[in-house]
């Protein structure tokens, strides 16, 4: 039986959760390579757990669950994720609600079985021969009234589909549609009630909208002021939240405007997009890491495979790692538990590193090599219970 205890989080909970983190974590140990990992590994099994903050659920738990779900999030938590992710986009009216992007209705939830589908950017268009089913629906199509209305599933489309249905019907083998029946939609107001009762601290991203901005007068300044003040509107304090954006102009806006949230704002490597990025040469970024702690940045989250390389066949810190390290930059990660079975080197997660990635147990090589050597002081999942019982038995916070 997996091992269970109590945790209360922040001060405001108001009520305890119960961590339980399911067999997959001690799947994982079985399928690793005999060595003092796995043993140390192996004696944490059955000791108490906690909740920690280097465990960050993405999505919620969004390897089983529809993400940004009111289930998906309660998942995250009840794994010991100590943070937990709303992705922040806008509807019709400029509420804020919680979907990875602002035109994934389509693939993320049940708009296309609905009326509401006549408002979509883009209606279903059936697959004919090469050109691949099709659809675009935004939450900016709709008023946060009809959002509400709708069923979160799987993000997935089956691009042969030739029915809205069959379109709908997409989820990779690996996942799983069991708990895909009911999904309950979330605005960002909604998820600051829920993760203060469940005892976790908040990391909303503030997504690229799928409109021109200003969108009916609703600047990018209001939309990333809008977040934090749901926040202060709530009495959440700042130390509690993690603001993120891909969008440098929108971390350093909450730096500037809103400094005490703008302590915690986390950078997401927006840099990837440079031509010729190299996390082995990362003096050549634009800005420099240096350059970016002058700004006021203190969180930088990049994607895993730019902190790991290979060196003398095993996995090892990237010189981007030690670069950020160097100046200042606390280090999160992103994402765990994102690329199905790894028995084929983990693909775009974990490019770098492919040729040591032959098995599932791989998993925690990864997770040992970016806690002890990259420095990384938290890991988006998937599936929390991953992260949540590493960092438990390396007593990590």
């Amino acid at each position: 039986m997996a091992a269970a205890v109590a945790f209360t989080g922040l001060a405001t909970s108001a009520f305890a959760v119960t961590i339980e983190l399911g067999p997959r974590p001690y799947y994982l140990i079985d399928q690793m390579d005999d060595g003092p990992l796995k043993d140390k590994l192996s004696a944490c099994i059955g000791q108490p757990l906690k909740s920690t903050e280097f465990s960050i659920g993405h999505r919620g738990a969004a390897l089983q669950f529809p993400e940004h779900t009111r289930e998906s999030y309660k998942a995250a938590a009840r794994m010991g994720a100590g943070i937990v992710e709303c992705d922040v986009t806008f509807t019709k009216d400029k509420e804020l609600v919680c979907r990875h992007a602002q035109n994934d209705l389509h693939t993320t939830t049940n708009i296309l079985a609905t009326d509401l589908a006549a408002k979509c950017t883009r209606g279903f268009k059936a697959a004919i021969g090469e050109t691949p089913a099709s659809a675009e629906c935004r939450a900016s199509d709709v008023t946060l009234a009809e959002f509400k209305t709708l069923n979160g599933k799987m993000d997935a489309a089956d691009k042969k589909a030739t029915t809205a249905e069959d379109f709908m019907d997409g989820t990779a083998g690996w996942r799983t549609d069991l708990y895909a029946t009911k999904g309950s939609l979330m605005t960002h107001k909604d998820t600051i009630v829920l993760f203060r009762d469940l005892g976790v601290k908040f990391t909303p991203e503030l997504k690229s909208p799928s409109v021109e901005m200003p969108y009916e007068g609703f600047s990018q300044e209001d939309y990333a002021q809008k977040l934090i003040d749901e926040y202060k509107a709530a009495g959440i304090p700042a130390a509690d939240v993690f603001p993120q954006s891909f969008n440098l102009n929108d971390v350093l806006y909450w730096i500037k405007n809103e400094p005490e949230f703008g302590k915690q704002a986390v950078y997401l490597e927006g840099r990837l997009r440079q031509s010729g990025f190299d996390p082995m040469a990362p003096e050549n970024l634009s800005p420099t890491m240096a350059e970016l702690k002058e700004m006021g940045v203190n969180y930088l989250a990049p994607p895993l495979w730019v902190l790991l390389t290979m060196e003398e066949g095993k996995i090892a810190p990237s010189a981007y790692a030690k670069a950020a390290n160097a100046a200042g930059l606390k280090l999160i990660a992103w994402t765990l538990e994102r690329s199905g079975p790894l028995s084929n080197g983990g693909g775009w997660y974990f490019q770098t590193v492919k040729d040591a990635i032959d098995s599932d147990g791989k998993v925690y090589e990864v997770v040992d090599v970016l806690a002890k050597e990259a420095g990384v002081v938290g890991i988006f999942s998937d599936w929390p219970a991953t992260t949540t019982f590493y960092a438990s038995c390396m007593g990590l916070k």
